[in-house]
């Protein structure tokens, strides 16, 4: 079984993960409407591009803006999460043993004290995001069942994860689910909320470009940021 999850089942799910993404950014960039203001978009490209990085770095730090800053232990959670979610999967180094074993290279590796802190703080920040879903009432009148299955899908490896490597008693069960989580994970990018992994990127240089270009690019004193 671990050797049909680590190999055909993950091969599947890198494939539909990748084709997935660019379908997904493919599918943004041709919605979009080219056509309008197009002799403003020509002329004033500068600004746009200017606008558009300005954007993506202004919103990659906390409190840089004034909507981070308006909500600062969100802020704080939602960056805590988002580091873990993204550093640990990458420079795990049970991980990166496995792809040396199946592609023969690997990447710098975290030591393992590193990687079950933000495993375990990843748990914490989304215990929190779920109690503010719960606590506040704005926040839960638009919180719906499927918002809390993201949630899961999302957080499921790290549990599973944490429970395999502190040494559980049915320790193949839990690295199979483990790996089982992490493919679901993967799968599920293209196809649910968790495109935001690809489309924050794409929301965030549309934005940013559109400000730039309309408003007279950094000297604008309406920008998002």
């Amino acid at each position: 079984m671990y050797e049909f999850v680590t190999g055909p089942l993950a091969w599947l799910s890198f494939a539909i993960f990748f084709i997935g993404v660019i379908v997904r950014t493919v599918l943004y960039i041709r919605g979009l409407d080219w056509k309008l203001d197009r002799v403003t978009y020509s002329v004033n490209t500068s600004y746009g591009v200017k606008g558009a990085v300005r954007s993506i770095v202004y919103w990659l730090f906390p409190w840089a803006t004034r909507s981070y800053r308006n909500n600062s232990w969100f802020t704080l959670w939602v960056f805590i999460m988002h580091i873990g979610l993204l550093l640990t999967p990458v420079f795990l180094l049970g991980h990166n043993i496995l792809l040396r074993e199946r592609l023969g290279f690997s990447l710098w590796t975290l030591p393992e004290g590193v990687s079950d802190v933000l495993t375990i703080l990843v748990i914490v920040a989304v215990v929190f995001l779920i109690l503010r879903r719960i606590a506040l009432p704005e926040v839960r009148l638009i919180t719906t069942a499927y918002d809390y299955l993201i949630i899961a899908i999302a957080v499921a490896p790290f549990i599973t994860g944490l429970i395999a490597s502190q040494g559980a008693s049915n320790y193949n069960f839990w690295i199979i689910a483990h790996v089982i989580c992490g493919e679901i994970v993967l799968v599920a990018i293209p196809f649910t909320k968790l495109s935001h992994f690809i489309l924050f990127f794409l929301s965030r240089a549309q934005l940013g470009m559109d400000y730039g270009i309309k408003r007279g690019g950094m000297k604008s004193k309406g920008m998002a940021w």
